[in-house]
């Protein structure tokens, strides 16, 4: 499961770098790299999140992440249709806010169920 965050990390990545050329680039490549970051981490230093500050952290960032999914919902029926998303750049905006939620809840229930005793 390590190596699938390394793999996200990298999707994020990417996708901080297709943000270069937006007008709103710079903050999209902020929400992006949150979850980069957290997923390095993941990969790379999973003890870590035995700190509580560091949880505390990633709860945090969710709290932001679901702020943004809900600021950034797309109001366009049918958003996840390719014929909209493709024309629409708040349906692409919405979903990638969905995107970057999803990555962070992932990471937490991947950091308790490692860090969990059995």
């Amino acid at each position: 499961m390590r190596y699938v965050f390394f793999v996200l990390s990298c999707v994020m990545l990417l996708f901080m770098a297709v943000q270069f050329n937006d007008p709103d680039g710079f903050i999209w490549m902020c929400f992006y790299g949150v979850p980069a970051m957290w997923c390095a981490l993941a990969f790379y230093k999973l003890n870590v999140f035995s700190y509580l500050w560091v949880r505390v952290a990633l709860i945090g960032s969710i709290a932001a992440s679901m702020v943004g999914v809900v600021y950034f919902w797309p109001l366009t029926p049918q958003f996840w249709s390719k014929q909209v998303w493709i024309n629409e750049e708040t349906a692409r905006e919405g979903m990638g806010m969905m995107i970057v939620a999803i990555v962070l809840i992932s990471v937490l229930l991947f950091a308790n169920r490692r860090l969990t005793p059995n």
